[in-house]
This record gives structure tokens, C-alpha cells and sequence, in this order.
């Protein structure tokens, strides 16, 4: 099973793609037990298997067994993640690698083991080859059609027909829809090979980009970093809890017994570690509401009232004294003056 996560900004792309070739979205979120509160913010995370669900759900959905490719073409990068928009502030393609290895798992967190990289670049001969090196990637071949797709696709978008991949290698069989793969990749396909990569021309490392911008770049830049630093920081037993509980924390009271049944983990399990950790399950259930509320309020597109339902407060009254415990003001206040 993939292990890891993604952006909460990924998967709604690929919830409103579904849902733009008519898929029910009520349907879809029910499925894959979400709701649409986790996309509140793009950068939120979602577990893996959610997201290979979904992309799986799309399928089903649209009756499109070339989802995943079609949804490369048809959905820029930079609608899905701040890694497209770093992209696309860089100064040419090989800084475009660079910044994708490096800010990469802010889009999809997978499991590469001992590589460095998740993306190699390897010489053979005369040969260059751009290696994926995801392990177990035949559990998810959805995911293998998406990520050369979005290689090729947004090459593409750019540059027009510019050569650019001379022939790719896939580790899964081949698919029901292998002409698709002619269709949109563009290249010729070798399936059940040793591994997933992409011969590419050596000349597109220095291809440049269209709207290379320094000064976005680096603001971006500054923003993935501390992405990147709480990403880590979820691989704690806090960060671990809350990406459970943030998308259900409008149902109401969290119990640490729910909690720890979704983490798999026994009541006493979670408590001790929080406890090492130097917080209890009470006041990270507080501090998450606080939080959240904060970032609810900032956005000004909810109410005070609204803004209770999505922490969890079915009385307006309670929120109303917490968050003056929180912050001193009333919700309201707080709102207008940030």
C-alpha cells in the first residue's frame, strides 16, 4: 500500500477535474470519507491512499481509463501545487528538476528509499535517461501515467511540439488503454520494463523557461521551505494526529479513542507519546481549533457562526468564549481588524 501524502491543493485538482467530466462531487468526497473543510487550505495534507482512491474514483466516474493521462493535459501544474508555480519562476528546465526534487514531496510525499532523489538523471552511453525512483510503483500506476504525463504535458504547454522525450519505460503491464499513452505522452513505451523513466533529449536541461521571475522565486521559495519544515515536523505523534483530525474536526467532540483508532494505535499508545512530546490530547484538540479558527476568520470568506461549525462548536456562544481565551477578542473583532 502507498504510504506518505499529498497536498490537499493535488487532490482537489483531481476531485474538480472529475467533477468538471461529470462526477458527482458529493459522491466522490463521500467515498474517500473527506470533507470539502480539508481544502480550506491547498497546503493541508491528505493521506496517499486517499488520493490513489480518488484518482481510481475518477476512472470509475468519468468511464475514462486515461484519467490520469487526460488530467495532465487538461490541468496545469501550477493550478495544483506552489512546486508549479516554483517551476515556473525558474530560469530554465534543469533548475525546473532541481526545484521539483527539492520541494517535490510538498505535491505528493512517496517513498523512495535510499535515493537521494526522487527524480535521477543517468547517463548511459550516449543516452540520458530521467529515472523515477518511487519504490512499489506497480501499486499505484495511476500515479507512474500522471507523473510522466505532467513532465511531457507541461513541456508541452510551453514549448509546443519540441522534442523533448524519445522513449519511456513503465514497470506495470499493459494497460486496456496503451493507445492512450500514444495519444498523450507522445512516445514510444516499453511496459513491464525494469523500471519507470524517460530517454530525454540532453538539450532540455537548458531549455528556458517562458516566465522566469527571481523575484517570485524567491518568495515562493521562502514559503516551501516552511512547508517543508511542517511536513517534517507531521512525523511527529502531534503532526500525525492532527492531519487525522483536521478533516473531521467539525463533527464535533474528537476523543482520543477516535483518534487513535484511526492512527491504528491503542489509547495508551497515543497518550504516551503525546505526552513525550510534551502536549496533552486535550490541548492539541484546543490548539488545533484555535488555529484553524484563526485561519477560517483571516480568509473573510465565513462568518463567525460558520467558522464555530468548522472547529467543531455546535453552540456559538461556547466558541465565542473560547476564542476570547485564545485571543483576547470576540470572533468578530478579530475578523475585522485582521
Amino acid at each position: 500500500m502507498e504510504k506518505g501524502s499529498v497536498s490537499a491543493g493535488y487532490l482537489k485538482s483531481i476531485l474538480d477535474y472529475a467533477v468538471d467530466k461529470g462526477a458527482s462531487r458529493s459522491a466522490l468526497l463521500a467515498a474517500i470519507e473527506l470533507d470539502d473543510t480539508i481544502f480550506a487550505d491547498a497546503d493541508n495534507r491528505v493521506p496517499m491512499e486517499k488520493f490513489r482512491r480518488m484518482m481510481q474514483l475518477g476512472v470509475e466516474h468519468t468511464n475514462n481509463l486515461a484519467f490520469s493521462l487526460d488530467y495532465c493535459w487538461d490541468m496545469p501544474f501550477v493550478r495544483t501545487s506552489i512546486v508549479g508555480l516554483i517551476a515556473e519562476s525558474t530560469a530554465n528546465m534543469g533548475e525546473a528538476l532541481e526545484q521539483l526534487n527539492r520541494y517535490g514531496k510538498l505535491v505528493a510525499e512517496v517513498d523512495i528509499g535510499t535515493a537521494g532523489e526522487r527524480f535521477a538523471l543517468v547517463p548511459e552511453g550516449h543516452e540520458l535517461w530521467l529515472e523515477d525512483t518511487r519504490l512499489n510503483p506497480n501499486e499505484f500506476p495511476e500515479l507512474t501515467e500522471s507523473t510522466f504525463g505532467r513532465f511531457i504535458c507541461e513541456f508541452r504547454r510551453h514549448f509546443g511540439d519540441t522534442p523533448f522525450v524519445k522513449r519511456i519505460k513503465v514497470t506495470h503491464d499493459r494497460p486496456v488503454h496503451y493507445k492512450d499513452y500514444d495519444r498523450v505522452l507522445q512516445a514510444p513505451v516499453e511496459f513491464a520494463a525494469d523500471r519507470n523513466a524517460m530517454e530525454i533529449e540532453t538539450s532540455w536541461l537548458t531549455v528556458e523557461t517562458d516566465y522566469a521571475d527571481r523575484y517570485a522565486f524567491g518568495i515562493l521559495s521562502k514559503h516551501a521551505d516552511a512547508l517543508l519544515k511542517e511536513l517534517e515536523s507531521s512525523k511527529t505523534m502531534k503532526g500525525r494526529a492532527e492531519s487525522i483530525m483536521i478533516p473531521v474536526l467539525h463533527t464535533g467532540e474528537l476523543t482520543m479513542d477516535q483518534v487513535a483508532e484511526k492512527m491504528g494505535l491503542s489509547r495508551q499508545s497515543l497518550y504516551r507519546g503525546l505526552k513525550a512530546e510534551g502536549i496533552s490530547f486535550e490541548q492539541l484538540r484546543d490548539d488545533l481549533r484555535h488555529k484553524m479558527a484563526c485561519h477560517y476568520l483571516a480568509e473573510k470568506k465565513v462568518s463567525a457562526n460558520e467558522t464555530a461549525y468548522l472547529v467543531g462548536f455546535s453552540d456559538p456562544s461556547a466558541f465565542s468564549r473560547a476564542f476570547k481565551r485564545w485571543t483576547g477578542q470576540a470572533p468578530g473583532s478579530w475578523q475585522a481588524v485582521g
